[in-house]
Formats: C-alpha cells, sequence, structure tokens
C-alpha cells in the first residue's frame, strides 16, 4: 500500500442497459465520486465535429492541398511569410513571440493551432465561424500576409502543379471575362479590385475561399489527443491500474484542484479543455496601448463577413447548420472578452493570453491567484475570484497541465510537402 493519500475507486461504466464493475483502482489522491464523474467528462477526446459549410473539410486531396498552401509562403506579399510563420508547427502551432509578426506587428498573440476542428469561433474575438473562413483573414491582412485575392488567383492560374491540384479538387477554373485582371492585384477596396467586372469578383471570390476550405482540411489533422491525462482517465474506466500508475501523484493533485478549489472547469470543461465561450478576466491594458474590445467588435465582424456560413460560398447555409451565427449577437457584457482557449498541449505553446503577456504557465496562474488591478473595458466575470493556492499547489496544478500534452502527431503534416 502506498505511503501517500490514496483511494479505491470502485468505477461504473453503463453502456446501455449493461453495467460492468471494474476491480478497484488505486490512486494517489482521494477523489469523490463526484470528481470521478467530472473526470470522466473530460476524457477522450471525441472525433471532431462535420464542418457543415465545408464540404471538403474531411477530403484527403484538399488536406494535402491545405497542407501545401499552409507552409507556401508565395501566398504572401513579399513571399516571405506563411501561415507557418505564425503557426510554426515546432513551436507547438504558436509563434513564441508576444504578439504575431507577420508583414508588420500584429496586435494579438498567435494563438495555437491544437484542436481547432472543435471551435465554434475562430479568432480571439470569434470574428469567423469556420475554420476555412478565418483562414482568410490573414492571408489579406496588410499586417499579416498583405496579399490579395487576384495576387492569389494569379498565383494559382500561374503555377502548373497547383493549378492541377485545385481543380482535382473544386473544378476546372473559369476564364475570366477580364484577361488583364491576371496582371493586377486587387481586393475588396482597391481601385483595380472595383474596377473589374462583378463576374470576375465572383470567379476569384470562389478560389479564395476554396483555398481557405483546403487549409481548414489540413488544419483538422492538427488534433492533441492521447495525453498522458487520458491514459490516465482509460485505466481509471477499464480498471488498468498500470495505467492510473503513469500519472505522477503530483499531476493527481493537481487534477484534484483542477477541478476543485483552482475553479478551471467554469471555463476549461469538457474533453478539449474549454467552453468555447468568451469571457473578460479583467486584464489592464499596457500603457500606451489602445484598449482592446474583443468580442464586442467580434460579433459585428462575424455578422458582416461575406464568407460567414450564411454567404454565397458556405456550403451549408441552412438555419440549422448555423444556429450559432442566427443567434448571436452584440451585447455590453461582451466587452473586453476574449474566447477561451484548449488547454490541451497548452505547454507547447508560451506565451499565454491573447496579448501574449504571460510568458509561462506559473505566469498565468500567479495572475489568477492575484487578480488585482481594474479590467481595461467592461466588467471582469464575477465567477472569477483570487484563487489560495501556495507554491506546492501551483506546481502541483502546472504539473496537471503538462499532463494534456498529446502524443506527437504525424511527422507528415510538420513540414511542407515536397514536390
Amino acid at each position: 500500500m502506498r505511503k501517500s493519500a490514496a483511494l479505491l475507486v470502485s468505477v461504473l461504466l453503463v453502456s446501455g442497459c449493461d453495467e460492468t464493475v471494474t476491480p478497484p483502482i488505486q490512486t494517489s489522491v482521494a477523489f469523490t465520486k463526484a470528481e470521478i464523474e467530472r473526470i470522466f467528462t473530460l476524457s477522450p477526446l471525441p472525433a471532431p465535429p462535420k464542418s457543415p459549410t465545408n464540404r471538403y473539410a474531411d477530403d484527403p486531396a484538399a488536406a494535402h492541398l491545405g497542407q501545401q498552401l499552409f507552409f507556401d509562403k508565395r501566398l504572401s506579399a513579399n513571399g516571405a511569410v506563411s501561415c507557418a510563420t505564425c503557426h510554426d508547427p515546432s513551436k507547438g502551432f504558436g509563434d513564441g513571440r508576444p504578439r504575431a509578426r507577420g508583414l508588420a506587428d500584429v496586435k494579438r498573440h498567435a494563438p495555437a493551432l491544437w484542436n481547432v476542428a472543435y471551435a465554434d469561433w475562430l479568432f480571439w474575438d470569434g470574428r469567423a465561424d469556420s475554420v476555412w473562413s478565418q483562414a482568410l483573414g490573414p492571408l489579406e491582412a496588410a499586417v499579416e500576409m498583405g496579399s490579395s485575392r487576384v495576387g492569389l488567383w494569379r498565383l494559382v492560374v500561374g503555377d502548373a502543379e497547383l493549378r492541377m491540384a485545385y481543380e482535382s479538387i473544386f473544378g476546372e477554373l473559369p476564364v475570366l471575362e477580364t484577361r488583364e485582371t491576371l496582371a493586377a492585384h486587387g481586393k475588396p477596396g482597391d481601385a483595380s479590385w472595383d474596377a473589374l467586372p462583378a463576374g470576375d469578383r465572383a470567379k476569384i471570390d470562389k478560389l479564395f475561399a476554396n483555398l481557405g476550405k483546403a487549409i481548414e482540411a489540413y488544419e483538422r489533422k492538427l488534433i492533441s489527443r492521447e495525453s498522458p491525462f487520458d491514459e490516465f482517465v482509460r485505466g481509471l474506466r477499464t480498471g488498468d491500474q498500470a495505467l492510473v500508475d503513469k500519472l505522477p501523484a503530483k499531476a493527481q493533485r493537481g487534477l484534484k484542484l483542477f477541478l476543485g478549489e483552482g475553479q478551471c472547469t467554469l471555463c476549461h470543461h469538457g474533453p478539449n479543455f474549454t467552453d468555447g465561450e468568451f469571457h473578460n478576466l479583467g486584464m489592464i491594458t499596457p500603457k500606451g496601448e489602445d484598449v482592446d474590445v474583443g468580442r464586442y467588435d467580434g460579433v459585428v465582424s462575424v455578422k458582416a463577413n461575406p464568407f460567414n456560413g450564411f454567404g454565397v460560398h458556405s456550403d451549408d447555409t441552412s438555419e440549422a447548420a448555423n444556429m450559432r451565427l442566427s443567434f448571436v449577437t452584440k451585447k455590453l457584457n461582451n466587452m473586453g472578452e476574449f474566447k477561451t482557449p484548449t488547454l490541451r498541449s497548452v505547454e507547447l505553446s508560451p506565451p499565454y493570453m491573447h496579448d501574449g503577456r504571460f510568458g509561462s504557465l506559473g505566469d498565468v496562474l500567479d495572475f489568477y491567484r492575484k487578480m488585482d488591478g481594474k479590467p481595461a473595458v467592461g466588467h471582469r466575470e464575477e465567477s472569477l475570484q483570487p484563487l489560495s493556492l501556495n507554491g506546492e499547489q501551483m506546481g502541483d496544478l502546472i504539473r496537471f497541465l503538462k499532463s494534456l500534452t498529446g502524443r506527437p502527431i504525424p511527422a507528415e503534416l510538420l513540414t511542407p510537402l515536397s514536390k
């Protein structure tokens, strides 16, 4: 018998009308029955939900093209920036910087791409309602990749291999009415774009949307699962003591804090460890910076986005497929709210928060321990109260968070495709 605190857990698994009681399981920490039940809600991670507005989301050929595009610097205005510049596989699909940097400095941190397939809203402010729609934003953003829709059309048409791959998935590219289009750059708001015939703009927009759909198909493969925590839960479910024992006592103590005193599951619940929603944590705006209102503007942007689920390029514009978009409205309490990120593989992509202000998990927990200062804008969530955690508890909680790091994904997904 271990000298540390232990509990013999009789785990009850229910499948239909059949009940199976596993042999008692010994854990390093005394978990209550209610805590065990809550642990079971956190694992395993299910298969990604369907992406109804993108019929190509699970097409292997589209994912192959998407991976090619993800690492292709030619998608940027200067030929030096790709999606992987800010979402580097070697840095947990982040960039290791407090604020992202593409062609210029970006005002927010580049979030990791782990498990974006499960997200209802994309970007820190939720201004996109699908992964494919999100992928389009940086392509045109002046401070990120700075490209144009016409420029991307030219790239696909002018590269025989890229065009062949595109047409094998999305069909033959139509002929533009204005041949001179291929010699000009343009995007909405530019005179060169506005001068194009409406038919040409529609054709170029379709290609633009399809590039985003291919990138989504690739990014849906970036799944963090099969972590040490998942093995621990599987051991609890199946009565496998060896799997339970693989999670160190320190991490098990951190798990108990996560469920209880830490109140972490208020926002980080479910198998993806996020509620997918938006919260105001009450962080002070650094001196000299403009206040970022977050979700308050994001709601307006997602409703107006021509590439949202109700747009002409969506593959399912039904009310059922876009229920969230139908009902989302801008509210005053959205001021200063930002999206809750997943905690899966969180240790791989520091720094943290929407502006990358915290360099380590310890810094994040220290913020929650103090909760000092006045929110820059809006109202801090009332459920957030300073945590009374000592140094040992902080270490335990960090050890648990590190146990959420999943197995490495296939190496062939981490690099540009060879031609």
